[in-house]
């Protein structure tokens, strides 16, 4: 039959066909599938299914798919993804759905991105991360080589690892390359901290001293202390220094000068940790802004209001126990809204506003873990064997990193914490450099380093 002529009869069938009852049409349907081949069977099959079925996802506005697809997990939504294009496209610019996910795995989100397809991206990176942390492959380790006696103190900044040793020296190391900036002869250091000028030591020979980077000299000398000073901090603006010593009294002293401007007592125990941080919330006794001082021994913590009135009093002491067979670790953390301290009895974390203990994290039984780093996520912890991961929203363990043999003395700061902000959340871009150092037998520096991103 001729196209036109088959044309025209088509048009005239179509017109009958359209006239006809629901079982006529079914009846003649019948009829015709009777008369047909193979091929036109194949052609039948083929076509059904696809007219049969309603793509519903490219059907409806987008914001109602936005709301559907709000209700699958996102494992289910990367499956959904290989349907078809459309639906990939529609799926991968479904943003809220993939900053949920990122939530839930402790990434943190910047409201500010506008591309539609960045978080899709970001959760495939976080899901990653997360598998490596719980297959207990994110990180790998590197020693620093250097010291020839004894490493006792440790402080972590900006990339840069600072060490003090009985060798009489301290060290300046980049972390990235293991590199030794800076060599210079100390005392005995039992505490270090520096900045990008200087470097302050506390000493087993019971002083504190302040040290030029550059040319090594000795540019401030404090004395006053009558034991060892384990822990040291100052802040520039107020031109003040801190030292807690093992003569059970924590000295304020004059940064610029080296004057000892007050001397605090209470303590009955050796001070192990001071730390000098501004207040971020208000309460009847201190406002944002203002300067405290926390310093630690074995039992207790003391607070005390640090600021243009040096002759300070104790603003509050706090414990987690009257028995004195429970003591504190020396790492302690204060961001300015929150003291957390770890003990026998689990970790502690106070509201520094009111100074109420806000919960106590218990460990499993077996473990017996030091705190290292505490965030809003997550907190680094530690015990003779492995370093550990919490997250805080469920207070489970979700990784976990073997330890060699290292030192075994608790009260010692020759353990410490590299960078901290990815404990807030990760962001895919703050899981890079040092997560843990310690000091080794053999007078070598222990890095445990963040894996790159493949």
């Amino acid at each position: 039959m001729e196209k036109k002529d088959f044309e025209a009869w088509l048009d005239n069938i179509s017109i009958t066909f359209l006239s006809l009852t629901d079982l006529q049409k079914n009846e003649t349907l019948d009829h015709l599938i009777s008369l047909s081949g193979a091929v036109q069977l194949r052609h039948l099959s083929n076509n059904l299914e696809i007219l049969l079925k309603r793509d519903f996802l490219k059907l409806l506005p987008l914001e109602l798919s936005f709301y559907l697809l709000k209700w699958l997990d996102p494992q289910t939504l990367l499956t959904c993804c290989l349907v078809s294009k459309q639906w990939n496209k529609v799926i991968s610019a479904c943003t809220e759905v993939w900053q949920t996910a990122c939530k839930n795995l402790g990434w943190q989100i910047d409201d500010s991105v506008q591309d539609p397809l960045h978080w899709k991206k970001v959760y495939l990176k976080a899901i990653l991360r997360m598998k490596q942390l719980k297959d207990h492959e994110a990180f790998e380790t590197s020693s620093l080589i250097g010291h020839s006696a004894r490493v006792y103190a440790l402080y972590y900044k900006d990339g840069l690892l600072c060490t003090g040793s009985d060798d009489l020296s301290a060290k300046l190391w980049d972390v990235s390359t293991g590199q030794c900036i800076y060599g210079i002869q100390t005392h005995t250091c039992a505490a270090v901290k520096f900045d990008e000028q200087k470097l302050v030591t506390g000493s087993f020979d019971n002083t504190v001293a302040c040290w030029e980077w550059s040319s090594g000299a000795k540019t401030q000398h404090f004395r006053g202390h009558t034991g060892a000073v384990f822990s040291v901090d100052y802040n520039d603006e107020l031109d003040v220094l801190v030292s807690g010593s093992a003569d059970f009294t924590v000295k304020v002293w004059a940064l610029s000068t080296g004057t000892c401007l007050n001397t605090l007592t209470g303590h009955t125990e050796w001070v192990t940790k001071v730390v000098l941080q501004k207040c971020k919330v208000k309460s009847l006794m201190h406002s944002p802004g203002d300067h405290i001082l926390l310093s630690a021994d074995k039992y207790e913590i003391k607070i005390w209001p640090i600021g243009r009135e040096i002759n300070c009093k104790c603003l509050k002491t706090l414990s987690v126990s009257e028995d004195r067979s429970i003591s504190l670790q020396p790492r302690l953390h204060f961001d300015g809204k929150y003291i957390v301290c770890s003990s026998a009895l689990g970790l502690y974390q106070w509201d520094f506003a009111s100074y109420d203990i806000l919960r106590v994290i218990k460990p499993p039984d077996f473990l017996n873990v030091s705190l290292l780093g505490f965030g809003e996520i997550f907190a680094l912890l530690f015990d003779n064997r492995y370093l550990y991961i919490m997250d805080l929203r469920t207070e489970k363990m979700i990784s976990r990193w073997p330890l060699p043999e290292y030192r075994k003395s608790k009260r010692g700061s020759s353990f410490l914490a590299g960078e901290m902000s990815w404990l807030n959340g990760l962001n895919g871009q703050n899981d890079t450099g040092l997560v843990f150092a310690t000091s080794m037998p053999d007078h070598s520096i222990h890095l445990v380093l963040w894996k790159e991103h493949v």
